[in-house]
């Protein structure tokens, strides 16, 4: 795991972000930080965790397949006094609670090619929402990410699907094109009541704050 830290100014408050699937800090820099510090987690070719500091007090805000990836790395990280889940799910690859195995399957067989055409414009709900993407893109290497997404697709096979009430807030796009909103819709909905906003997969430009985020 890569991490980079996005505010680190000794406040008392830290934000943990578990971005998605081929995602680094880069396209989060705009968002204002004000007093939280923020530790930006990303590319899940290892599970392996930074050294994390001690604060008062700790947020969780994961976002697709860092979902499930935090979750799987639970027992390491500090305790939480909000957790919140936005566009991803504990069962990441399923018919009815993630995304459905079959383009799964073809988006990791042809993960390079994808990488490189229409996958990031899938993430977001507007062609200007790509547009201002394209102005602070992800910089990981294409092949990095590509390996990131076998080792993702390894650990969700070796793992049982999960249930477990964990993370204890939702948000759920009513456009995403990577989850099927409804696959999320009916894992979440079991336990909580899912915050539901117009936006694609990638809803951060609805936001000007990482706290704006938390309050949702």
């Amino acid at each position: 795991m890569q991490y980079h830290w996005l505010n680190k100014k000794n406040n008392n408050k830290l934000i943990i972000f578990f971005t998605g699937w081929s995602f680094d800090a880069n396209p989060f820099n705009f968002l204002k930080c004000e007093d939280y510090d923020i530790l930006i987690l990303f590319d899940y070719n290892s599970l392996d965790l930074p050294e994390i500091p001690e604060y008062k007090e700790y947020f969780l805000i994961s976002w697709s397949m860092g979902v499930f990836s935090a979750y799987l790395v639970k027992d390491k990280l500090p305790k939480f006094t909000k957790k919140l889940a936005i566009n991803g799910t504990l069962c990441p690859v399923d018919n009815e609670f993630g995304i459905p195995e079959k383009p799964f399957l073809l988006t990791l067989k042809h993960a390079e090619k994808g990488l490189q055409a229409k996958f990031y414009q899938n993430i977001f709900q507007t062609d200007e929402e790509y547009n201002r993407y394209l102005k602070t893109p992800v910089k990981r290497p294409i092949l990095n990410r590509v390996s990131e997404l076998n080792s993702l697709y390894e650990r969700i096979k070796n793992t049982k699907l999960i249930y477990e009430k964990y993370y204890n807030k939702v948000i759920i796009s009513t456009n995403d094109k990577i989850i099927p909103t409804q696959n999320q819709i009916n894992f979440w909905s079991k336990n909580l009541n899912p915050k539901i906003i117009e936006s694609g997969h990638f809803p951060y430009y609805n936001f000007e704050s990482w706290n704006e985020i938390l309050c949702i």
